[in-house]
């Protein structure tokens, strides 16, 4: 049996280790099952090391007797004090890197004294250094130091013979660096690197901590960075807030008993939105990407040429940058593997490797479908009904949970008819509806009352859907059983369908057509409904001789609806959308 060598993910704010075993990837949980160790250490209050999960909650109360993020301070010639004692920022991530080797060592019930350790690409040598003598004061010989985003592209691509050129999107809890990546028969190449070693989700937490701040002192006065057990509290809340808002697009942050005033306890009780804390971190996201076209431009290539996108780290969860990295390069980036541990995946693979094990790729469960509802909204240019809005993407991992908030289009709204689909059309008409259900007993309110909905998808492709009325917490639900494997069906019937038809099969051609021909009659009764409510607005602006044009379209329109004549309807619509162009442009 060839030697082991360990794989470690030496995060800023969580750190991981892996191993390779009859040729598959572990990350190695400790003894309460949990993978992530929080990159915290210190010291207690009988003199005692802590790391991880207690350090983390000593934090809150003794902020003076731990130390966190260290992997910031990396290279830095600086003692930080813990306890009254000064250490380096090598000794402090030694005591992390020790933890991890003896939870590896109580995993294989043996001694291990090598390991690969991974660092940010935009790492400097002094830093490296710094990486590689905290292992040697941890007793681990590193047997190699590798750049992150090539650790993540083994995790994602390993014994992949295609060359590919990956974009990888790197932004942990205290770094952010974004790599081109070339592959090719098994060789990941970094072709070039660009990034920030103090911008991350520690930066995230500290807007939305400056928020509560905020919010505290507006509200009661009180500045609350004067104390540093409170500011620890708050800090921990931003962070959980941040967490939340991944998957939710409210978040309420509630502490009890935070300050003192007069005598009298001061609660800190507020609501976040998602789109306030995009708002917030708008700065980060775009200094990300303006190093993203840095390193593409070092690389000598532009958005074109790449063929994926991988996100690593936690804080790339955060929806709005799937949304402007899908923006910039027309690609939705790759989930399906945790951005949390691909890096001490790959760490491990790369051990793997160097220790002679032959390798198989990662494998997880993830949805292959986007599931999603339809709003009312913007489509090519056009006000349109059934705007297909995902929720759960593809590639997804499994279980997940995912909620959106949406919005009544009208005043005194009470019902809302949600309908649920499984594709990725914009048009949700061009995807498969899988089942529908109505919220009635809405606020009478006016247009903008809050519904949220929630999809649940479970490792047995189950999928559960509610919709929430947000202020009365009116709720309403449905079921979808084993909704994977069903649709996987379907779809091949209509493969088989498409196909027939294409050499002339009558099997199921003749149906095909009839429901191509039900679905075009939809569309453009639903775009003639619009586009008249559209133009009955517009005709106040219209000059005379376009507002008899205008009403004599609309006229045509309305009779050639009534009468099924959709040839009419079609040929008024277009003369109506031209005129409606030229009237708003």
């Amino acid at each position: 049996m060839s030697e082991i060598i360990i794989g470690i993910d030496l995060g800023t704010t969580n750190s991981e280790v892996a191993i390779v075993e009859n040729g598959k990837v572990t990350v190695i949980a400790d003894g309460e099952n949990r993978t992530m160790l929080p990159s915290f250490v210190g010291i207690g209050e009988g003199g005692e090391i802590l790391v991880g999960e207690p350090a983390r909650n000593q934090y809150v109360l003794y902020p003076e007797r731990t130390i966190k993020s260290i992997k910031r301070r990396m290279g830095e010639p600086i003692q930080v004090e813990m306890a009254g004692k000064h250490y380096s920022p090598q000794e402090i991530s030694a005591i992390i890197l020790k933890r991890l080797k003896s939870v590896a060592e109580e995993y294989i019930k043996k001694p291990i004294q090598k390991a690969v350790i991974t660092v940010p690409a935009y790492f400097s040598d002094a830093q490296r250094q710094a990486t590689r003598e905290a292992g040697e004061i941890a007793g681990l010989d590193v047997v190699r130091i590798i750049n992150e985003p090539t650790a993540a592209a083994l995790a994602y691509e390993v014994k992949h013979e295609v060359h590919k050129h990956i974009l990888v999107y790197d932004l942990g809890g205290g770094t952010f660096d974004v790599s081109v990546v070339g592959i090719e028969d098994d060789v990941v190449e970094v072709l070039a690197s660009h990034g920030n070693n103090k911008l991350g989700g520690d930066d995230f937490d500290a807007k939305i901590t400056q928020h509560i701040v905020r919010h505290i002192h507006d509200q009661h006065g009180i500045d609350l960075t004067e104390s540093r057990q409170v500011m620890a509290r708050i800090n921990r809340a931003a962070e959980g807030a941040k967490r939340a808002l991944s998957d939710q697009p409210f978040v309420r942050i509630d502490e009890e008993y935070l300050f003192e005033k007069e005598g009298a306890p001061i609660h800190l009780s507020l609501e976040l939105s998602r789109y306030e804390y995009e708002s917030m971190i708008a700065e980060y996201i775009d200094e990300t990407l303006e190093a993203v076209h840095i390193a593409l431009s070092g690389a000598n290539l532009v958005a074109s040429d790449i063929d994926e996108i991988l996100l690593v780290g936690g804080s790339t969860r955060t929806p709005v940058i799937s949304e402007r990295l899908f923006d910039e390069f027309g690609l939705e980036p790759q989930r399906n593997i945790d951005p949390d541990l691909c890096v001490a995946m790959g760490a491990a693979i790369q051990a793997g490797m160097i220790a002679g094990e032959s390798v198989s790729a990662v494998l997880v469960d993830v949805t292959p479908y986007t599931y999603g509802t339809s709003v009312i909204g913007e489509l090519h240019g056009e006000y349109y009904s059934f705007k297909y809005v995902p929720v759960i993407r593809k590639n997804t991992p499994l279980p997940t949970s995912k909620t959106e908030a949406f919005y009544t289009a009208s005043d005194g709204q009470q019902e809302v008819l949600v309908h649920v689909y499984q594709g990725e059309d914009e048009d949700a008409l061009n995807n498969i509806e899988i089942g529908e259900f109505k919220v009635k007993g809405l606020r009478n309110v006016p247009a903008g009352n809050t519904v949220t909905m929630t999809f649940d998808l479970d490792l047995n492709g189950i999928l559960h859907i509610s919709a929430r009325e947000k202020e009365t917490g009116l709720e309403k639900s449905i079921t979808i059983g084993n909704a994977i494997a069903r649709f996987q069906e379907e779809e091949m019937e209509q493969a088989k369908a498409r196909v027939n038809a294409l050499f002339g099969t009558d099997l199921v051609g003749e149906y095909t057509k009839e429901e191509k021909g039900a679905k075009e009659e939809h569309h453009t009764q639903v775009k003639a409904h619009a586009l008249v409510e559209k133009a009955q607005k517009l005709l106040d602006k219209a000059a005379d001789e376009d507002k008899e044009d205008i009403i004599d379209l609309i006229e045509q329109i309305n009779d050639g609806l009534a009468g099924k004549h959709f040839d009419v309807v079609e040929e008024a619509v277009e003369k109506l959308a031209d005129i409606l162009y030229y009237l708003e442009n």
